[in-house]
């Protein structure tokens, strides 16, 4: 189903519920890139992957919504690799970000023992306090 209107804004009745609590440029970059997938391949899911793909190379999921990255570019290598790799991603956490970045989004997430964590760990904890945060808020 269709996620943009005539105009090429979002439908946000369509959007999944983490892009319902985002912003406009997060909600419109998901669905025109869905859309054009779904023209081409004709499948849903993938059309949902591609979306989420051109979402995370904008934006990082923060808690139970989509916020601006601060630079733009895919976010784990999993992102970066393209659709034939099968990398683990990091859900939407920008694991490309510094370390410095990733604790502030973890203090913000109340992720505790953050300032004993590597990169990676930090990575993986961020991504677990947003899956509890969606699974919270849905």
């Amino acid at each position: 189903m269709p996620k943009t209107n005539k105009g090429g804004s979002a439908k946000k009745s369509e959007l999944p519920s983490t892009l319902k609590k985002s912003g406009k440029k997060a909600q419109d970059t998901f669905a025109k890139a869905h859309d054009a997938a779904l023209e081409s391949y004709g499948e849903e899911d993938r059309a949902y992957r591609v979306g989420y793909s051109a979402l995370k190379h904008t934006h990082e999921k923060v808690g139970d919504h989509w916020e601006p990255k601060e630079e733009a570019g895919p976010s784990d290598k999993q992102a970066k690799g393209g659709q034939d790799t099968s990398r683990p991603t990091a859900g939407g956490v920008d694991a490309n970000a510094s370390k410095q970045h990733l604790y502030d989004l973890a203090k913000r997430l109340e992720v505790p023992n953050r300032s004993k964590m590597s990169k990676d760990e930090l990575v993986e904890a961020i991504r677990k306090a947003n899956d509890k945060e969606t699974r919270k808020n849905r």
